[in-house]
């Protein structure tokens, strides 16, 4: 297996002294080149579970372990560049890929016109495609997103779906996303995750069928009732 995480409990302290629980007995196992899209109602954990698979986050109680070559590509729900950076010292200040490398995630990204352009001068789609440029520029054997297509128009989500889904699948990243939308979940995933309410536990584990452009319509409507059914009674299946 690539990543294995096994969080028996994490805990954070609240302004008044008290310990709240976030997450309880979370474990799951990704294999290699497997993308799996981690759901849940808001508040439920799973933007600190992204967090303690990237090590930003160690306070917990469990395990982790990570691909041997421990390369991580992270997304976050804002795009954090530089903003006294061009788009193209963003992407080579954090990355180990080659000119050409480089220049084929942009091309699949179409941010070839940008390069010279600065954040401020990006509109959040663009932003966003930079940030998952960057990701992928350090040469991932892990690629973790946290909502990255948030905000964005349905189109133009869809399309940087798309074109996320694609480098995904070029590369073999084992990939673990973090989304609130269901159909963005099944577009994108071999498998779904589904965390309860707040503390967090896994509820279901489910499988989505291959390739993911053959679902029928009402697979994908029967998947989603089934899905969203769990994210709000939070039983385990």
């Amino acid at each position: 297996m690539e990543l294995e995480v096994f969080i028996s409990r994490k805990t954070l302290q609240t302004a008044y002294g008290q310990t709240r629980d976030i997450l309880r007995d979370v474990a799951f196992t990704l294999r290699q080149g497997e993308v799996c899209a981690l759901l849940g109602p808001s508040g439920c954990g799973k933007t600190t579970l992204l967090r303690i698979v990237a090590k930003i986050d160690t306070a917990f109680e469990g395990r982790l372990v990570l691909p041997s070559r421990n390369k991580i590509g992270m997304v976050f729900q804002e795009p954090r560049l530089l903003p006294w950076r061009s788009v193209a010292q963003n992407l080579r200040l954090v990355g180990t890929s080659s000119e050409s490398e480089l220049a084929e995630i942009v091309a699949a990204l179409h941010l070839s016109k940008h390069l010279d352009h600065f954040p401020s001068e990006l509109s959040l789609g663009l932003a966003r495609r930079v940030a998952i440029a960057r990701a992928f520029a350090v040469k991932p054997d892990l690629l973790l997103l946290d909502e990255p297509f948030v905000s964005l128009d349905a189109a133009l989500a869809a399309r940087l779906r798309e074109e996320l889904l694609a480098l995904v699948l070029k590369r073999k990243a084992t990939t673990l996303i973090v989304t609130h939308d269901v159909e963005e979940a099944i577009a994108v995933a071999d498998r779904i995750i589904v965390l309860s309410p707040a503390p967090g536990r896994l509820v279901a584990d489910r499988t989505i069928e291959a390739p993911r452009g053959a679902m029928t319509g009402a697979r994908a409507a029967k998947m989603k009732e089934t899905i969203r059914a769990l994210m709000t009674n939070g039983v385990h299946c």
